[in-house]
């Protein structure tokens, strides 16, 4: 067999990865592996019925497989029509009936966050606390202690000021999981979204209780609180892009 008949009867066993890293190869496997016969036998696998068709429903399979194979790369954002400058957070925190935390929280004070972790916090909270990733992080001073023995539930409200509408982010949610080898509890609640964006259902906000170790099994001794939108927002644009299509009244 020759060198062009063995490449040709190897390329159809490959998958589609290996047999697009043989298209970068050199200019004489690119000419063989850019077949669009090859690249049929790989749609065929994934979507059987579009390779019915006498003529592939794109300009080639080969475009067909590496447009559709995986998922799309997340697409660049338009910078966000919200700013954190332009929003506040009202925090309320109960144990029971009782009111024990509530503040107005400035955006600007949401981001900067806490720069110098309080002694007495595990390795695990420090680690992510100091690392690089994206957090909305509430600097509780003085210290707070919740009760573990009874309910303690939290309510979060955005605001904006350019137009005094307010919107949702939990509401009365409970702290009903303790994490204490991350030091902290955690609640949640469904994010409502305007009539105008009905497709997105199910997007969750976390609220942290970040507290220290005090020895203290009954209580825990809060310093910090976290926001975190982790289901569908990483990043700071991406969190704007989210609290702008809540639904503001």
């Amino acid at each position: 067999m020759s060198y062009v008949e063995i490449l040709k009867a190897v390329f159809p066993l490959l998958e589609g990865a290996d047999l697009a890293s043989c298209v970068a190869v050199c200019k004489q496997w690119r000419d063989i592996a850019q077949d669009d016969y090859f690249w049929k036998c790989l749609c065929a696998k994934r979507w059987p019925s579009i390779c019915k068709r006498p003529n592939p429903p794109t300009v080639t399979y080969y475009k067909l497989y590496l447009t559709f194979y995986k998922h799309q790369r997340q697409q660049t954002l338009l910078p966000p029509r919200l700013s954190f400058d332009n929003l506040e957070f009202f925090i309320d925190i109960w144990t029971g009936d009782k009111l024990i935390f509530s503040e107005v929280v400035s955006g600007p004070v949401l981001q900067t966050g806490i720069k110098s972790p309080p002694p007495g916090i595990c390795d695990r909270l420090r680690f992510h606390l100091e690392g690089p990733d994206y957090k909305m992080i509430v600097p509780v001073e003085p210290r707070f202690k919740a009760p573990l023995g009874e309910t303690v539930s939290i309510s979060v409200l955005v605001g904006r000021k350019d137009s005094n509408k307010v919107a949702c982010i939990v509401n009365k949610s409970v702290f009903d999981y303790i994490d204490r080898t991350a030091y902290r509890a955690m609640a949640f609640d469904y994010l409502v979204f305007s009539p105008a964006h009905p497709f997105v259902p199910g997007i969750r906000a976390w609220i942290s209780l970040l507290f220290v170790d005090d020895k203290n099994d009954s209580v825990i001794d809060v310093f910090g609180i976290e926001i975190d939108f982790c289901d569908a927002a990483k990043s700071r644009d991406e969190v704007l892009w989210l609290l702008d299509i809540l639904d503001w009244k």
